[in-house]
């Protein structure tokens, strides 16, 4: 009976130690499960700050090749008005031909 009484009180102390192990090793696998939780979150953050740089770096060459756009237009309008001001100036001196012959013709018909 001695015997028997024994075994049972080894085998309930080494169930106790072998439930608190079970406890502490449970305990361990909730830290590392808030761990992995919290850098999944961080992870999740990373991502999104990702997606603000891509559409920030979308903006951005939206907006050089927009600005590359309205050079473009302004070199033509530019060189339009240049066009614009060769043929006038080629009237002006058109006018002045026009202007000396007409005095050479009033000078004819004065003499």
């Amino acid at each position: 009976v001695v015997v028997a009484v024994v075994v049972v009180r080894l085998v309930v102390v080494v169930s106790e130690v072998v439930l608190e192990v079970v406890v502490v090793v449970l305990w361990v696998v909730v830290v590392v499960l808030r761990v992995v939780a919290v850098m999944v979150v961080v992870l999740n953050v990373v991502v999104v700050l990702l997606r603000v740089v891509v559409v920030a770096v979308v903006v951005v060459r939206l907006v050089v090749v927009v600005s590359e756009v309205v050079l473009e237009v302004v070199v033509v309008v530019l060189w339009v008005v240049v066009v614009v001001l060769r043929v006038v100036a080629v009237m002006v001196v058109v006018l002045n031909v026009v202007v000396v012959l007409l005095r050479v013709v009033v000078v004819a018909v004065v003499v």
